[in-house]
């Protein structure tokens, strides 16, 4: 029995629709969602694979169909016909990956926003110093009067939400460590803890060169930038312990540079902070120390044990 060519195309199809559907949701290449932005980025994610997924087999599946269909019969010693082209169809196969492209530009610039990429009415607030946020997220935006200086940021803004505290957190990367402290309670650190459900501010800065922090299960990363801060909003609804990864190449112990947050539950988080904030009494340690008039290795001497970092990439740094 022949089926017609149309018949077959449209099974076709059908079945990579589906399989494309499918695997959009279920390549498993994504780790655990851990804020409340992750699933906004995963959505944009499966919706890629989705597409990807689509293309992959549609152009495999032709070629793969052309290599049995019009391969050289044996014995079959002629030229093959002389095809110029079809402009129909390279009309086609430029528009749609045009259209695609387009629909993603749109699908990605409005998650960006969402969380905190841009706000187009950041310009319109004569203050001489404002937070610009959008409905639910906020890119963090400073204006000088004398000259717009303008701090990067990406998160949802602690100020359009009433009644909510955020945990504010400084950020110090240096080759090849994160320092954390909490201006709160005057602890510093070489990891960071932080409570579940509660947003986070972190003000970050770097020491010598470019770094990137990274929290790949919050779907979220921001470059760190000598003499210049910038600023990450996140909140945390899942307790547990991530990686805090330095994306920017940064060094000969690039690789090196990692540490872990911690996410807890309100007792947790307090209980830490009261058993640090007692440690760093007992040992001597100033709460209100003023690391500028240190050295990188004089800083992160008393902490390079609990960050992990050995005697020799201490002896690396130089003042």
């Amino acid at each position: 029995m022949n089926i017609p060519g149309n018949i077959i195309t449209l099974i076709a199809g059908v079945a990579m629709t589906l399989i494309s559907l499918w695997y959009g949701q279920n390549h498993g290449l994504l780790p655990m969602a851990a804020s409340n932005d992750a699933g906004e980025v995963d959505e944009l994610f499966n919706f890629m694979m989705t597409i990807a997924t689509g293309l992959f087999l549609l152009v495999e599946g032709v070629l793969v169909y052309s290599l049995f269909k019009f391969r050289r019969q044996k014995g079959d010693t002629t030229d093959g016909p002389p095809i110029e082209g079809n402009v129909p169809l390279e009309i086609v196969w430029t528009a749609i990956p045009t259209v695609i492209v387009f629909i993603l530009s749109i699908y990605s610039f409005e998650i960006y926003n969402r969380m905190g990429g841009l706000d187009p009415m950041a310009a319109g607030d004569p203050g001489p110093q404002m937070m610009a946020h959008s409905h639910h997220h906020s890119e963090l935006v400073a204006l000088d009067t004398s000259q717009q200086n303008i701090a990067l940021g990406l998160g949802i803004s602690p100020e359009s939400q009433q009644g909510i505290n955020p945990l504010e957190i400084k950020v110090n990367g240096i080759q090849y460590a994160w320092v954390f402290t909490y201006p709160e309670s005057g602890v510093i650190s070489g990891e960071i803890h932080v409570p579940v459900n509660r947003p986070v501010a972190l003000n970050m800065t770097a020491g010598d060169v470019i770094h990137a922090f990274w929290l790949p299960e919050f779907r979220i990363k921001q470059d760190v930038i000598p003499g210049r801060e910038t600023n990450l909003v996140f909140t945390a609804n899942q307790v547990g312990q991530y990686p805090v990864i330095c994306a920017e190449l940064c060094g000969a112990y690039h690789g090196g540079m990692k540490t872990q947050l911690y996410v807890q539950t309100e007792e947790e988080y307090a209980q830490w902070i009261q058993d640090n904030t007692f440690a760093m009494k007992e040992s001597g340690e100033s709460v209100a120390m003023n690391p500028v008039s240190n050295s990188d290795t004089e800083f992160l001497e008393p902490y390079a044990q609990d960050m992990g970092v050995d005697a020799d990439t201490l002896a690396q740094l130089k003042p």
